[in-house]
């Protein structure tokens, strides 16, 4: 299992899996599930070949759905004790552009518009060669479509965008576990701790002042 890599991706509606040996996709499952992942993610890494057992693992770390980004990351982790393996982060937003980019030969460059939760949308920009031009940033879609400026966009957000400018055409992406050896490696070596791209919605209590 030593040239295997088990590749995670629950931080958006997609939950996928993916298992690579020598940079070869042996096997791969990937559902639009909305909503549990932490249903779903166990049975569809134990079916993979030899329960998806790797000495590498990879795990989308956001930003996206803060309950979907724990789940995947918690489930990494403790697989990565368990069989004694390396794990590592990658963006959402990066997996969506490069498998684009891949795709579409004709994108110089390309925007990537997700969902974001309290009406906002995540927005980054990636340029070809593979690269990003700027950092996830939570925007409202009006903010979001002045900063697009007519350029290639795609993503679950991009719904939100076409609302406010029918000319904006929706094209709606998901991260894909498979796709994930698209991104440089530099991409595959983020820490595997939670970018949520916004502060999170609960908040502590504020602290009582001591009698």
């Amino acid at each position: 299992m030593r040239d295997r890599l088990l590749v995670i991706d629950t931080a958006t509606a997609a939950c996928s899996v993916a298992l690579f040996e020598r940079e070869r996709l042996i096997a791969r499952a990937h559902e639009e599930v909305g909503r549990g992942h932490a249903e779903r993610l166990v049975p569809m890494i134990a079916a993979l070949p030899d329960g998806g057992r790797a000495a590498r693992i990879l795990v989308d770390v956001g930003p996206g759905s803060f309950t979907g980004i724990r789940v995947g990351i918690a489930a990494a982790r403790a697989l990565a004790l368990g069989w004694g393996a390396e794990v590592a982060g990658y963006g959402a937003l990066a997996l969506v552009a490069a498998a684009a980019l891949a795709e579409n030969a004709d994108f110089p460059a390309l925007a990537v518009i997700a969902e974001g939760g309290h009406g906002e949308v995540f927005m980054q920009r990636f340029a070809r060669p593979f690269r990003p031009l700027d950092a996830p940033r939570s925007l409202t879609p009006a903010a979001a479509l002045a900063e697009l400026d007519g350029a290639a966009a795609i993503g679950t957000g991009m719904r939100w965008l076409a609302a406010l400018d029918p000319s904006v055409q929706d094209r709606p992406a998901l991260p894909d576990a498979a796709h994930a050896l698209l991104l440089p490696a530099g991409e595959r070596s983020l820490p595997a701790t939670p970018f949520y791209g916004r502060p999170p919605d609960a908040k502590p209590p504020a602290s009582r002042p001591a009698p």
